[in-house]
């Protein structure tokens, strides 16, 4: 070894582990920007609507006497 090249350190496997994690993280917002100019908008699920309100308004009763 000389003393010009810095010998190289052993990553933490911490550190191994949050570069995974932005290296995917990464790859998965590239995808969404590309998904996104596409065209197919904000939306782009393939289920709608499925918040919506029920069938039809709802009447409460109340209980007669006893």
């Amino acid at each position: 070894m000389t003393a010009d090249a810095p010998e190289p350190e052993a990553e933490n496997p911490d550190d191994e582990l949050k570069r995974k994690f932005r290296e995917a993280l990464d790859r998965k917002r590239l995808t969404q920007a590309e998904t996104n100019a596409n065209g197919k908008g904000k939306d782009a699920s393939k289920i709608h609507g499925t918040h919506g309100p029920a069938g039809g308004k709802r009447s409460f009763r109340r209980k007669s006497g006893g």
